[in-house]
């Protein structure tokens, strides 16, 4: 569709699940992607970490999914603000501009609030929330100067819209996440720079579709399984589906940088087949 043609889009997160997913999204629209991600692991996450083949897999679907489409790839922890101010300028050598920025590296810890760790506060606050505003705070100074506007979104959840037990780090990020959506949108609206956040709910990726988060739906079973958990996913939902596929929360992103949102910013946007409406 070409919608995206002559942009660039440095997307967190990008070695796999939505990441991967908004990647191929936004090239299928003529962008070029810069795909950031750690392939490294997170000592407090309960699922295997992306690798460096994962990232790469990402980049070769990327650069398929349109002619002319280039992407840079890159190895990076979004809670380190020198690597990701490397990347950046990378991504400036290589294409000379940044126009779109989705903030969307995460993690998860799970467990009452007051059980857990420092560690399994601090890395998931690190990550989702510190881990945004280092992204964008890497990004806007080029974007600013380019003076050609721009367009970030920023990856909540519908835990950064409702609380929901035993998340409580990431509930608590995930607000944040659309705290600092907000006022970025006041700080960067007076240089035509857009900034939104999508709020997923049950998205059908590594972090969601494992043992742990199974137990968590259905703790009355022992070692419970994607089916006996699909049942409780889908009690979630208005819409008769069990989860949302990443490329819904993609779409929406893809609608959300676009010129045809030019006048949509400040909005912390659910995808979430109908999670918060749910009577």
């Amino acid at each position: 569709m070409a919608k995206l043609n002559g942009k660039v889009a440095l997307i967190t997160g990008a070695a796999r699940g939505q990441g991967r997913s908004h990647a191929v999204r936004l090239a299928e629209d003529g962008a070029d992607i810069v795909a950031v991600d750690i392939v490294a692991p997170i000592p407090t996450a309960y699922y295997p970490p992306a690798v460096p083949a994962d990232l790469r897999l990402t980049a070769k679907l990327a650069e398929g999914a349109a002619d002319g489409v280039r992407v840079l790839t890159a190895e990076a922890d979004v809670r380190d603000q020198a690597a990701l101010d490397a990347v950046v300028g990378r991504a400036l050598a290589a294409f000379g501009r940044i126009d779109i920025v989705v903030a969307n590296a995460g993690t998860i810890a799970h467990g009452p609030a007051w059980e857990l760790s420092d560690d399994q506060w601090q890395n998931v606050v690190d990550v989702n929330l510190t881990g945004a505003w280092r992204t964008v705070k890497a990004c806007a100074p080029s974007m600013i100067a380019r003076n050609q506007g721009g367009a970030v979104v920023l990856t909540s959840s519908v835990t950064g819209l409702h609380g929901f037990g035993n998340i409580a780090s990431y509930a608590a990020s995930k607000h944040g996440v659309n705290g600092l959506m907000r006022t970025l949108a006041n700080d960067l609206g007076p240089h035509n720079i857009r900034v939104n956040s999508v709020c997923p709910g049950l998205i059908s990726t590594d972090m969601m579709l494992n043992d742990e988060t199974y137990a968590m739906f259905r703790p009355g079973v022992a070692n419970p399984t994607l089916e006996d958990a699909r049942k409780a996913f889908r009690m979630k939902q208005l819409l008769p589906l069990d989860w949302l596929e990443p490329r819904d929360v993609s779409n929406a992103i893809a609608f959300l940088v676009s010129d045809e949102a030019r006048a949509i910013t400040g909005v912390a946007l659910p995808v979430d087949g109908g999670q918060l409406a749910h009577g």
